[in-house]
């Protein structure tokens, strides 16, 4: 027995550090020589997508670096494409980078990705070279390795590490000019990718239109249903009030900028562009592995692709129209198309038990973190801030009950 505890204390720091998550802005606020960086990082919301993350590596420059980069005054979304060719999805701790098999490697980025990255762009060379140096270099930079690892930061054992190199990573691709989400055609985008029914419809109503583009510059999500559906469901559309049509077309935006690793991580209910006070106009949020539905009253969505998603805005294609229950309250699902009813059906015991647990007291706390229409970049940050928590949460119960299994199963050993 004394031997088994013996073994559990020296494998408790060990268990701690893997229980216990990461958060990259606390990480660097101990180095104020890292201010601008984390403050941008921050900025673009990269720091939410590092800390969802495990196994990563954060390539940090100090300030006199960011003072450079940001002299060519870049648009924000720039800085995020260079900044994020910065997180490597790999483990690199300073002693891993010098003991690189055969003296070189090829790591993945978060501008890799985003899917923003054509061919290699997004891929970071990591060369073991002579007199101890380590050199890093962007694949599509002609073979050119002249930036260097100069110390390593801060380090939780193969989850997260940060190391601070001599300069930002060039790179042409990652730095050309990103329009801002104002200069991007919202309903051309939904148009070209299979929802042009629902882009023409949002079209022929100016008002509702413009609420989506004004949300736009503070975050916006879009859940747009693909045309065989939108279209099936004009007829019912067409029996609306004028505000009722526009409530419903504003129905599919969330004031908010969600990454599809965003919607994985948070259940639960979501308002929308339609919320308007006691007219609700929300649903509810549920995944299950790699696939996330959309909840309401009487209809589940699948999401089923991804058209964008460039911090501010994603839009995510749906497979069926929800129905908000302000306007179809003991409607029907629709059925739009055969192929999704057998999918729905098989769904249906799973529909029910979610529908019990939203009826549930925690319910009323979800309502009250979910975005408010009006608040813009507040909303932004409290929902990532709710995001936040939710991973970590998920990250902590997934994790301790691996180090609980793992504990019980020496002590079943050493017994």
């Amino acid at each position: 027995m004394r031997s088994s505890a013996a073994l559990l204390l020296l494998l408790a720091p060990l268990l701690l550090s893997a229980v216990s998550g990461h958060n990259i802005t606390r990480l660097l606020a101990k180095h104020p020589e890292f201010s601008t960086f984390n403050h941008y990082l921050t900025l673009t919301h990269l720091a939410d997508e590092i800390n969802r993350r495990t196994t990563i590596t954060v390539c940090a420059v100090d300030n006199a670096a960011m003072d450079a980069l940001l002299a060519s005054r870049p648009t924000i979304y720039t800085v995020k494409n260079i900044l994020s060719l910065h997180v490597l999805l790999d483990y690199f701790g300073p002693k891993k980078l010098h003991q690189i098999t055969n003296g070189t490697a090829l790591a993945a980025t978060l501008f890799q990705a985003t899917g923003s990255a054509p061919g290699s762009s997004g891929f970071v060379n990591i060369t073991d070279i002579r007199g101890g140096k380590v050199a890093l270099g962007p694949e599509d930079n002609g073979g050119s390795l002249n930036v260097f690892f100069v110390k390593g930061v801060e380090e939780l054992p193969y989850n997260i590490s940060v190391i601070q190199i001599s300069k930002i990573l060039p790179s042409d691709v990652a730095a050309a000019p990103t329009p801002a989400p104002a200069a991007m055609n919202l309903t051309g985008i939904m148009s070209a990718h299979g929802c042009k029914v629902f882009a023409d419809t949002l079209l022929a109503y100016p008002d509702a239109s413009k609420t989506f583009q004004e949300s736009m510059d503070g975050g916006l999500t879009v859940f747009c249903p693909m045309d065989d559906p939108f279209k099936a469901f004009l007829p019912r559309f067409k029996n609306l009030t004028a505000a009722g049509k526009v409530s419903l077309l504003e129905f599919f935006g969330v004031p908010v900028y969600m990454s599809m690793s965003m919607l994985k991580s948070n259940n639960g209910v979501m308002n929308t562009l339609a919320t308007d006070g006691a007219s609700k106009y929300d649903f509810t949020v549920q995944n299950d592995g790699e696939q996330v539905t959309l909840k309401t009253k009487s209809t589940t969505a699948l999401v089923t692709g991804t058209l964008i998603d460039e911090q501010p805005l994603a839009v995510y294609t749906i497979d069926k129209v929800l129905l908000p229950r302000e306007l179809f309250k003991d409607a029907p699902s629709p059925t739009p198309a055969p192929a999704p009813a057998p999918e729905k059906a098989a769904e249906a015991p799973k529909s029910g038990k979610k529908k019990k647990s939203s009826k549930a007291p925690p319910s009323s706390d979800d309502d009250a973190d979910s975005p408010a229409p009006a608040d813009g970049p507040e909303a932004d940050s409290e929902d990532q801030e709710a995001a936040d928590e939710n991973a970590a949460l998920s990250r902590l119960a997934g994790v301790g009950q691996v180090v609980l299994n793992l504990c019980l199963g020496l002590v079943m050993v050493l017994l």
